[in-house]
């Protein structure tokens, strides 16, 4: 069974050639630019994206206007797969945190690719599965540990998406991320060097 060899996703890469072109066609490789947004929460979903690199964080909105991030995706997986359970809007905003690229494909098109393919069904639900235990991780995380050990999972979670030490990441960014003001991002930093955890710059 030939595997989709040179592929710099994951998901794709892990899929026999056979079921993989069933989507080449449709796949178009984009640029991520850091902090774009490629989905907004509430809009329909138009596209599945399969990053090749870079990292991007699911946001939540909350009702009094703050943000917490709930999952990180990088190339081990996709944004908007769960299309594939029909027509639906997006449960969270997807931002770019830290720059890189993705292959996209229309929801649609990737629908009908699930259908035809056991493989790909298969690879969905391993993924499904894998994007759920990540959403209890840090369901329980959020839930247990100080804002220190959850910004450290953080950094940790964005460090394993991307090929570099330098992690692109703002204190706006993690204030999102977190769901906490700027300054205590401030001060979560300076513990996190006092401490030799990190070293920090105007690059990350």
């Amino acid at each position: 069974m030939t595997r989709s060899a040179g592929i710099g996703n994951r998901l794709l890469a892990a899929l026999p050639a056979s079921d993989f072109d069933l989507l080449k066609p449709e796949l178009e490789v984009i640029a991520l630019d850091q902090d774009a947004v490629i989905s907004w929460a509430g809009d329909a979903i138009e596209h599945v994206f399969f990053p090749y690199s870079g990292a991007i964080s699911l946001m939540i909105d909350m009702a009094d206007g703050r943000t917490v991030a709930v999952a990180a995706v990088g190339r081990e997986g996709a944004v908007g797969i769960l299309s594939v359970l029909g027509p639906s809007s997006a449960d969270n905003t997807a931002v770019v945190r830290a720059a890189g690229t993705a292959a996209r494909i229309p929801a649609s098109r990737f629908h009908t690719a699930f259908n035809r393919s056991p493989t790909i069904r298969h690879a969905v639900q391993i993924h499904v599965k894998a994007m759920l235990k990540q959403l209890q991780l840090g369901s329980a995380c959020n839930a247990l540990h100080p804002v220190e050990a959850r910004m450290a999972r953080w950094l940790l979670q964005i460090r394993d998406r991307v090929d570099h030490d330098v992690l692109p990441l703002t204190q706006q960014a993690l204030s999102q991320i977190l769901g906490v003001r700027r300054t205590t991002v401030t001060l979560l930093m300076r513990k996190l060097r006092a401490c030799g955890a990190i070293r920090s710059d105007r690059r990350g």
